[in-house]
């Protein structure tokens, strides 16, 4: 038999491993009620993010004088802002921003981590004494202070925000993706895949980062509600996501002023990022759980 057909029979192999790993992920985080609770509050949000100009009430930026300061009622669910804006409105309108902030900001940061932990933990020796000390000192400033830095210096804007909470979750990616490298790097099956002449880049591709990667899923599901969180705090200080667009950071501060006499301004906005980050928690619990069973309880 040919080296090619060898190859293909272990591709064959590993994407069957695969796909029955992943049904038995599957089955068991769907037993899992407050991780499919979290993922249904997720999904539900995404739907209605994506669909807020076609079934939002009134448009976002719709001002009436008349209603400056409403209470919630039945023509207004949640109220209006100090333009006599709908809070409800704006409230679905802004889930775009926050969710697309705390995603995109996550999701950049995870996967520069990965190609950095992937280096480190396969290499090691002075590369991974240079790239994690210079990660050292990017993790030795807190991540809210890097990130007030970073957009201050950068300005406001979507893209300078998403780069700017994005920088400070790398440092964290890469230890994890390293750590788990380190304790699978002298493993059987990766002297086998060195014995055959693999390359460096299909050995870290094929065989290690599948066996590895199950903490960085975890700490991205989790971290993405840690950065909607921090994307509030930028909104709330004025570096984040600007008017006339919403962002429920910027709905909290916009209402602080008046908290005593009008409290819906800020209760609305409060309670959509409590919901929407306690179902990414609760979805990254049970992802941790069913990726890795032994560590349940």
């Amino acid at each position: 038999m040919s080296q090619l057909e060898l190859r293909k029979e272990d591709m064959e192999g590993v994407r069957t491993r695969r796909e029955g790993q992943f049904m038995q992920v599957m089955r068991r985080m769907s037993k899992n009620k407050m991780a499919m609770g979290g993922l249904i509050i997720i999904l539900v949000l995404i739907i209605l993010a994506i669909l807020a100009p076609w079934i939002m009430p009134y448009k976002y930026d719709q001002m009436d004088m008349l209603n400056i300061y409403a209470k919630p009622s039945a023509q207004h669910w949640f109220g209006c802002d100090d333009l006599g804006r709908d809070i409800f409105s704006r409230l679905l309108y802004g889930s775009r921003a926050s969710l697309s902030l705390g995603i995109l900001a996550t999701a950049i940061s995870t996967v520069i981590g990965i190609a950095l932990g992937a280096i480190v933990g396969y290499f090691g020796g002075k590369v991974d004494n240079i790239i994690m000390r210079l990660l050292d000192i990017i993790q030795a400033i807190p991540g809210m202070l890097l990130a007030i830095a970073i957009a201050a210096a950068l300005g406001n804007g979507f893209g300078n925000t998403v780069l700017a909470l994005s920088i400070g979750g790398i440092p964290m990616t890469v230890r994890l993706l390293r750590g788990s490298i380190m304790s699978i790097r002298n493993s059987e099956y990766i002297e086998a895949a060195e014995k055959i002449n693999c390359s460096k880049l299909r050995t870290i591709m094929v065989h290690i980062l599948p066996n590895s990667i199950s903490p960085v899923i975890v700490s991205f599901t989790m971290g993405v509600g840690n950065t909607i969180m921090s994307a509030a705090g930028l909104s709330y200080i004025g570096l984040g996501v600007q008017p006339p667009t919403p962002e429920w950071g910027a709905m909290l501060s916009a209402g602080k002023s008046v908290l005593t006499k009008y409290p819906h301004l800020c209760l609305f906005p409060g309670l959509c990022i409590m919901v929407v980050v306690l179902a990414f928690n609760m979805l990254g619990d049970g992802l941790r759980d069913a990726l890795d069973p032994k560590l349940k309880n």
